[in-house]
């Protein structure tokens, strides 16, 4: 059964493998970018594959909160139902850099985004058969909490704390989706920790940390490794609401600090405040 699958940072690394797979299975892809000649290569390389018909990308920054509105409203208008939504997008700075809206650029991108597009696209996912979103983020490790009075990092910036922290925030918009919307819903949320991939690592970096990121694009597994695990999920939804993997293997989604519940109510809360939903 061919299946809509929804891809951010599909042009680059893990999303990008991920969205070659999926097109070769025959599935139907469409890929959330910001830079224009990658999309084209991708779409290129899909045609080359015989997949071209089926491939679609879509040019947004994701760091802007009206960008992700209108991709919502472009993707529903043309897919009224969508299998899975893969959220991989991100983009590491040592600098700090804020949006034009007035957010911190990691907190827009890489929680802000993912927070609009999974709830954004919460009915066309419920016209699925089997649904499911994958949200590529770090679960299972022990990161620092949301720095509720600076949300934005205004101080004391950290390029590697305000990644980690997003991390935390995406830990917590899982277990508020599975709260809110798991016990009626059919949508399945699965938070995915790839480990340690040769990927792009797409960012603007210090001297110090781009060394440090070459030395990891040395020892990460290649890319086809963590994109089979992700590709599994697709085929095979887990039963449960919520559920979290790290390289591959299933994770507890109860650990009292990492996925706190009050936590994730309150979250959502102030989310929908910066929002103005």
């Amino acid at each position: 059964m061919t299946k809509i699958v929804v891809i951010t940072g599909g042009t680059d690394g893990i999303g990008r493998g991920l969205a070659l797979d999926r097109l070769e299975r025959g599935d139907r892809v469409v890929v959330l970018g910001r830079s224009e000649e990658k999309g084209r290569a991708l779409l290129q390389e899909a045609a080359d594959r015989g997949a071209g018909d089926r491939a679609r990308f879509l040019r947004a920054d994701l760091g802007l909160v009206s960008e992700n509105r209108r991709v919502i409203e472009e993707i529903t208008a043309t897919h009224p139902a969508v299998d899975a939504l893969v959220l991989c997008a991100r983009y590491f700075r040592s600098e700090r850099h804020e949006t034009a809206e007035g957010y911190e650029n990691t907190f827009a991108l890489e929680y802000l985004s993912r927070y609009l597009l999974g709830h954004g696209l919460s009915d066309a996912l419920e016209e699925a058969e089997a649904p499911v979103i994958v949200n590529v983020a770090g679960p299972g490790v022990q990161k620092p909490g949301i720095a509720w009075h600076d949300l934005h990092a205004r101080r004391d910036y950290s390029g590697i704390t305000v990644q980690m922290r997003a991390g935390t925030a995406n830990d917590l918009l899982a277990v508020d989706y599975a709260a809110r919307r798991g016990a009626t819903g059919r949508t399945r949320y699965a938070l995915v920790n790839p480990g340690l991939t040769a990927t792009g690592f797409a960012g603007a970096y210090d001297p110090a940390t781009r060394r440090q990121v070459e030395a990891m694009k040395r020892a990460g597994k290649p890319v086809a490794r963590a994109v089979a695990p992700i590709s599994a999920l697709l085929d095979a939804p887990p039963a449960e609401a919520l559920s979290a993997f790290a390289e591959g293997s299933r994770i507890p989604v109860d650990h009292p600090v990492l996925f706190n519940r009050a936590d994730a109510t309150r979250l959502a809360r102030v989310t929908e405040e910066l929002l103005g939903a």
